[in-house]
């Protein structure tokens, strides 16, 4: 899929894994807002007018905020986007549940460490299709 000119707000705490999906995204075009943790990526959601992003690529453990609570809120918010943009869940823990509990808490897909672009270019045709 081409990710070229898509708005996305990566959120992720560690820096190295920050800044591998950063250059993996912005090698395909991708424009990006980073979040350190699940607090900021809230605020900036909603400092942004609606649509703005394309999709959230979102850490699930994370200081302050965690990737359940912080998508839990965005879906809470009262904007249509809100309730549309992909989330997707970017987490080491791969197993079963942590896909279960990604879909509860509003995240439409969920991808594990490390990143590769093959994967999340998968993934983003899988949910932009489906949306």
């Amino acid at each position: 899929m081409d990710i070229s000119g898509l708005n996305l707000l990566l959120v992720e705490d560690n820096e190295l894994n920050a800044e591998i999906a950063e250059t993996l995204l912005s090698d395909e075009g991708a424009n990006l807002t980073v979040a350190r943790d699940g607090l900021q990526a809230v605020r900036m959601f909603q400092e942004k007018p609606e649509g703005y992003f394309d999709a959230i690529l979102m850490d699930i453990m994370m200081p302050i905020k965690n990737g359940y609570e912080a998508a839990k809120t965005i879906r809470s918010m009262d904007r249509k986007d809100a309730k549309a943009i992909p989330i997707i869940a970017m987490t080491a823990n791969a197993f079963t549940e942590d896909r279960i509990r990604a879909k509860e808490a509003g995240m439409d897909q969920h991808f594990a460490k490390p990143i590769d672009i093959k994967t999340i270019l998968a993934v983003f045709d899988q949910v932009f299709r489906t949306s």
